[in-house]
């Protein structure tokens, strides 16, 4: 990836595939590649989980704008986006300023098969996860229909998605 090449973030809900299919893009991009929850672990020295239950939600959520407004490079880089990170005012719009939003989408129930083992989610930490993914995705997937380019990943492999984020990519910067 040439270092003038515009950033992609990738957006949407967790369990969508976001990390793994950002890391394969990355490399198949010759592009580094960031995980912004990891990133705001680090800087914070917690876990998202941690953040959440010590600071709460809106403490995390700054740390995510920080994260856009400062915390990475300009250009050369797959982001993958916390799940949250588009759907705060003005955020997908700084992340359109600076790259390319590609939106990645999953049915609830495979995005539930795909969360329901990970307790370091604390948005699904709830009595009943499927409803509160509902509630999230009804809420959320307006903004995430908003990105440059829209994937669906469910009986997708991840070289096929990978595949089609480039071709659009391509067609976007041609």
């Amino acid at each position: 990836m040439q270092e003038a090449t515009k950033n992609i973030y990738l957006i949407g809900f967790m369990g969508v595939g976001k990390s793994a299919i950002g890391r394969r893009l990355a490399h198949e991009l010759d592009a580094q590649f960031t995980d912004s929850d990891q990133a705001i672990e680090q800087q914070a020295g917690l876990t998202v989980k941690q953040i959440f239950e010590q600071s709460g939600e809106a403490t995390f959520r700054e740390y995510e704008r920080r994260f856009v407004e400062t915390g990475h490079p300009a250009s050369g880089q797959v982001i993958a986006c916390g799940g949250g990170l588009a759907v705060q005012p003005g955020m997908l719009a700084q992340l359109k300023q600076r790259g390319i939003v590609v939106s990645l989408f999953a049915s609830e129930a495979t995005i539930l098969k795909r969360t329901r083992k990970n307790k370091q989610r604390p948005l699904l930490n709830v009595e009943n996860p499927a409803e509160k993914i509902r509630a999230l995705l009804q809420e959320r997937s307006p903004i995430y229909m908003q990105a440059n380019v829209c994937v669906a990943t469910d009986g997708r492999s991840i070289n096929d998605v990978v595949q089609h984020i480039k071709r659009a990519c391509e067609a976007m910067n041609s």
